[in-house]
């Protein structure tokens, strides 16, 4: 394996199709594809939840061990990703990765009691697997490890003898540190004089995620606004000391969109299909989700979607504040996500006072989002901070215009529609500044305004979905990571290109 190629081992919790909670599944599928595309040895690495390995393809048990760090029988599983056929390492241990709920938390929304135990058996066999301890014939020249899940590998990979692979860390939302009880730490096999305030420590707890940005040798984060938030106190979840000391190393790369899977043109999920040339599918696509969601119909009424996980993040609670208010502008409102129980409750209660005017559906399915994005006029999309954000990249892809908070990533990807940028013709959405109903309702209304003058909403339309936003740059970006922390590794990208714009932005000491 490898041939000479930059060999990577990408670590995540969930990538795509084989689990997802959020982002990082279709950012951790999406990079790798485009990383191989680009001649890079990549091999995925992710839990053995029971459904990512029925899901898998070309499965073979590649190693077994019994008992390891006591938490019974593990089996290291090769298998190809069912849609794109790339290679993924599936770790089997059914004491931790086997249970009823969600990836993380249980069937009532709590944090499973053993997710340090969980992951940081995860993280032990990633190094061993990076190192070339466990298959022969494989070793990786870079890890790449997402989130805090798999923050303790850095730490596992500095203390190997000899030559270690090079770690790049990607923080995808601080504010998820993997924070667990002091006196875990002996179960987790980690190194004693890391538990210091220099090292894990964060304020008497163990930070999985402080881990990851403390001894990783590149630090990423996922637009390059936030890269500069976090250095913040605002916006630094209390990390902002450490990560202001390695600020050279931390760099702000813009997640993508894989068009394969988000383009109206091809969508399968669709009732019609369409593109930024001929949108008239867009308008059967309308009728199709009003009927579903048992709306109105009514062609000409801005239909405006709010799909998000219902947090204080991303203001759910400003957002049914302003509902009644929103419901008299005679816009109809459809909701897709979960989050808060009350705040999922309450969103209920509100669609029950306004039957055909509002639709709630509680979870997330895949193909009832693609059709949202597909049938929707207008993407509410506040947040209080945003890494990068991928549904407003899925709503220009799909002619829906984002109204959106400028912070963080949506900062970086929407084009606020004022006097100027609608005349020049660079407009992509609306941005409002202040995380309040008042701010927000405005913006609103200033979309709603342009959405009654047809022939000017259709040229703002056709403008966002003009943009682009695939993983190509982006990925290349990552590979010079790669190679500057590998530098000795025999590899040359297909082509080099311009990366001084908004895409990526290093942030240099001083």
């Amino acid at each position: 394996m490898g041939g000479g190629r930059l060999r990577v081992l990408f670590v995540s919790s969930e990538i795509y199709p084989l689990a997802k909670t959020g982002g990082l599944a279709d950012v951790s599928a999406a990079l790798s594809m485009a990383l191989t595309v680009l001649g890079v040895d990549v091999q995925l690495l992710m839990p053995g939840y029971p459904k990512a390995i029925e899901a898998a393809a070309n499965k073979s048990v590649r190693l077994e061990l019994a008992d390891f760090m006591g938490a019974g029988t593990l089996r290291l599983i090769s298998a190809r990703t069912p849609d794109t056929a790339l290679p993924i390492w599936l770790v089997d241990c059914p004491a931790l990765f086997e249970r009823s709920g969600g990836l993380y938390q249980d069937q009532h929304g709590a944090e499973f009691p053993d997710n340090a135990k969980r992951f940081a058996v995860f993280n032990h066999i990633a190094a061993r697997l990076a190192l070339g301890e466990l298959i022969p014939g494989w070793r990786a020249d870079v890890v790449h490890a997402n989130d805090w899940h798999a923050g303790l590998l850095p730490v596992l990979l500095s203390q190997a003898h000899g030559k270690r692979p090079g770690t790049i860390f990607t923080m995808h939302n601080l504010a998820y540190q993997g924070l667990f009880p002091a006196d875990l730490y002996a179960q987790l096999f980690l190194p004693e004089e890391a538990l210091t305030p220099d090292g894990l420590e964060f304020f008497g707890k163990i930070s999985f995620l402080k881990a990851g940005i403390r001894y990783a040798d590149r630090l990423t984060t996922v637009s390059p606004s936030y890269a500069r938030e976090i250095l913040t106190p605002e916006y630094g979840c209390g990390l902002e000391g450490l990560l202001q000391a390695r600020r050279s190393d931390l760099t702000g790369i813009l997640n993508g969109v894989d068009h394969r899977i988000w383009d109206p043109a091809t969508d399968p999920h669709l009732s019609g299909n369409y593109a930024a040339r001929d949108i008239r599918g867009k308008q059967a696509c309308k009728a199709a989700l009003q009927s579903e969601l048992q709306l109105e119909s009514a062609p000409e009424a801005p239909l405006v979607i709010y799909a998000s996980r219902m947090t204080d993040q991303k203001m759910a609670d400003v957002v049914l504040e302003a509902l009644p208010s929103i419901l008299e502008r005679d816009v109809q409102f459809a909701l897709l996500g979960e989050g808060d129980s009350s705040l999922e409750d309450r969103f209920q209660d509100t669609g029950r006072r306004y039957p055909g005017r509002i639709a709630t559906r509680i979870g997330y399915e895949e193909p009832l989002a693609h059709r949202f994005q597909a049938g929707a006029d207008i993407l509410l999309h506040p947040s209080r901070f945003e890494p990068c954000g991928l549904t407003q990249l899925y709503a220009m892809r799909y002619g829906t215009v984002p109204v959106v908070r400028r912070i963080g990533g949506l900062a970086d990807t929407i084009v606020d529609a004022n006097d100027r940028t609608v005349r020049s013709g660079t407009a992509t959405g609306f941005a409002f500044e202040q995380a309040t109903a008042a701010d927000m309702t405005g913006c609103l209304d200033r979309s709603l305004k342009l959405y009654r003058q047809p022939l000017a909403w259709r040229r703002l339309q056709r403008q966002a979905m003009r943009q682009d936003f695939g993983w190509d740059r982006s990925a290349r970006q990552y590979l010079k990571l790669y190679q500057h922390v590998v530098p000795e590794a025999p590899f040359e990208p297909e082509a080099d290109e311009d990366c001084s714009d908004n895409g990526e932005a290093r942030l240099m000491a001083g």
